[in-house]
């Protein structure tokens, strides 16, 4: 991939005061790549700084980091795409290290990891922990060992560019790109980089509590669609936990004696309900082994 086609695409959003910058610095370090700006309803002319910049500028309307990167992936049309967030929090320099693994053909995408070397000034204490709470979820759901998973440095190879499907729409979307790249088989790598504060005048987006609840529910939703057994078992053995401890309660005498009727029907319902979820994610864990199946074979040359 010695003459790879490359993009640096970079979705913003009232980021008029730090994008010619990133820009500029993209520039210097790969004069030969495209630059694109996503514009996502910004009202601050960041969308005229940066094409005063020379970036090339697309416009989002659905307001949200997920439909920016949407966007960017349905336009860009290139071997390599640099992904980086207009803020100036990112170093440009480190994207040549990010890129030789693709360029290497060693990894469908390199994350670029910020929290081993980010300060207390650039990744806040709330920030650190909010990335680390959600880092050891995904680690242990997906049975991976990510160090940052929240990371808006990434460099894609068209063939992840072109495998991959996006469907959220806010900042939960870097755990998507994750989440869904490991479960398409995709080859990917995290290298150390350098992150700093934001500069002066900038002010970011990211909604600590609000956003980390969609990165949650994010989560569920992709282990529930292609990890059904898992998500399906864990589900009923918490269930069969609850309802263990229910019936001790009632034959210990912690619960109140009368009405036994309704103890054991509330003890049988919920012994039911959670043999049915494990049955269910049996059945659709044969449904999606069916389905990769398929897709294995469609792959094949004709």
């Amino acid at each position: 991939m010695e003459k790879a086609r490359v993009t640096v695409a970079i979705p913003c959003h009232n980021e008029a005061t730090t994008v010619a910058k990133v820009v500029s610095d993209f520039r210097a370090q790969l004069p030969e790549a495209e630059v694109v700006v996503c514009d996502n309803s910004s009202t601050d002319g960041t969308a005229e700084a940066a094409r005063a910049a020379g970036a090339r500028v697309i416009r989002e309307k659905r307001k949200g980091k997920g439909y920016a990167l949407q966007s960017i992936l349905e336009t860009v049309d290139s071997d390599v795409c640099v992904l980086v967030d207009g803020d100036d929090t990112y170093f440009a320099e480190d994207v040549h290290a990010l890129l030789e693994p693709v360029l290497a053909d060693r990894a469908d995408m390199v994350v670029g990891d910020r929290l081993q070397a980010a300060s207390s000034q650039a990744l806040s204490h709330l920030h650190r922990f909010g990335n680390q709470a959600i880092l050891r979820i995904i680690n242990l759901a997906f049975r991976t060992s990510f160090q940052d998973v929240l990371s808006g440095y990434r460099v894609f190879n068209r063939n992840f560019m072109r495998s991959v499907p996006l469907i959220t729409g806010g900042f939960e979307t870097e755990t998507e790109l994750t989440l869904q790249a490991l479960e398409k088989g995709m080859a990917i790598e995290e290298l150390p980089v350098r992150y700093r504060a934001r500069p002066a005048g900038s002010f970011s987006k990211l909604s600590p509590f609000a956003d980390g609840y969609r990165i949650l529910i994010t989560m569920a939703v992709l282990l529930r669609n292609h990890r059904p057994l898992y998500f399906f078992s864990l589900l009923g053995l918490t269930l069969l936990g609850l309802d263990a401890a229910y019936v001790v309660a009632w034959a210990t005498g912690a619960l109140p004696a009368w009405r036994p009727l309704v103890h054991g029907a509330v003890a049988v319902g919920t012994l039911v309900a959670a043999m049915a979820l494990m049955v269910l994610g049996l059945v659709l864990n044969a449904v999606n082994a069916g389905f990769r199946e398929i897709v294995a074979l469609y792959r094949r040359p004709s």
